[in-house]
């Protein structure tokens, strides 16, 4: 019996691909407004689980709940209406649209259809749903303070912007459940920084629940509330952060027992890391100046040369004179 508090409860999922078993008898739940992130390493099954609770991939037993309703044998679109939003870790946008009409396309599930002759003879219904659509628009670009890119191209913003605005057409369904596979891949480290408090602005201000997949893991740890471990398709551990990235298991299955690898990694048993001390610059040896030359003495033939020029020179003056 699925408990009301949860908004989404994932029971004894499996996938497998031919004979390679990629989730195995999965099982959790997350409770409403909360904030799960899913960590484990590559091949961990973690994308895997996110494409059955979306309804990408068939399962081969158990049950997926979103909001006490099964949805186990709903469609991805049935699904999304059901609640749940889902984004990929390549953001599939329109770049030839501006930010703002790729949000109004993103808003068209909650907009009247009408025939496309009142549209082509713009009706006063018409223009009605445009201006809705438009101060929503508004809205979520407010929100996810998209302001400065309103007008450009999709195709003109970095990665980090594309993936904002991702984001946002994701939160223009209204989900109840929200998805998100590696929000900050790709990103440079000043937008992934800032990728934490725009997550939690948006979980508080929408109160929906967020299931993260990370891989990093200062992002990961400081917006969520509890963390699930995976490892070749199962849950090792659900808790709070720091008991997860704590334990033996989880550190085991990121770095494995090699003593080396643990030891190149700057891990130690309480789950710190080593610093190593700073280094200091060397400082620059004082030189000795050099001596001073002293003046090479006269030698004998440079005594008799200078006074035989001496001697010429009174000769010539003596000339002169008379």
């Amino acid at each position: 019996m699925s408990k009301v508090e949860n908004a989404i409860e994932v029971i004894d999922v499996s996938v497998s691909y031919g004979g390679v078993r990629a989730v195995d008898e999965v099982t959790f739940s997350v409770k409403k407004g909360q904030i799960v992130g899913f960590i484990g390493p590559n091949g961990a099954g973690k994308t895997t689980i996110f494409d059955a609770i979306s309804g990408f991939v068939s399962s081969e037993g158990g049950r997926v709940i979103i909001d006490s309703h099964n949805v186990t044998n709903l469609s991805p679109t049935q699904r999304a209406r059901r609640g749940l939003g889902r984004s990929f870790q390549d953001a599939r946008l329109f770049g030839a649209l501006t930010v703002a009409e790729t949000l109004a396309c993103a808003f068209e599930r909650h907009t009247h259809r009408s025939d496309p002759v009142s549209s082509m003879l713009w009706m006063p219904w018409i223009r009605k749903a445009e201006r809705a659509v438009a101060a929503r628009v508004d809205e979520i670009i407010d929100l996810m303070g998209l302001g400065a890119f309103r007008d450009k191209f999709v195709n003109e913003l970095s990665t980090g912007s594309r993936r904002v605005v991702d984001l946002a057409c994701v939160i223009a369904h209204e989900p109840t459940v929200l998805l998100l596979d590696e929000p900050s891949s790709g990103m440079a480290q000043r937008e992934t920084e800032a990728m934490g408090p725009l997550l939690i602005k948006v979980k508080e201000t929408t109160g929906c629940t967020m299931l993260l997949i990370e891989h990093d893991m200062p992002l990961v740890t400081s917006v969520s509330e509890e963390l699930i471990a995976l490892e070749t398709g199962r849950v090792i551990l659900q808790g709070k952060p720091h008991v997860v990235t704590n334990d033996p298991r989880v550190v085991e299955a990121y770095l494995g027992t090699d003593e080396r690898v643990v030891a190149r990694s700057g891990a130690i048993a309480n789950g710190t890391k080593k610093r190593k001390p700073p280094v200091r610059a060397a400082k620059p040896k004082a030189t000795k100046a050099a001596p001073k030359r002293k003046p090479a003495a006269k030698t004998t033939a440079t005594r008799k040369t200078t006074a035989a020029q001496k001697k010429t020179t009174a000769r010539k003056t003596a000339r002169r004179s008379s």
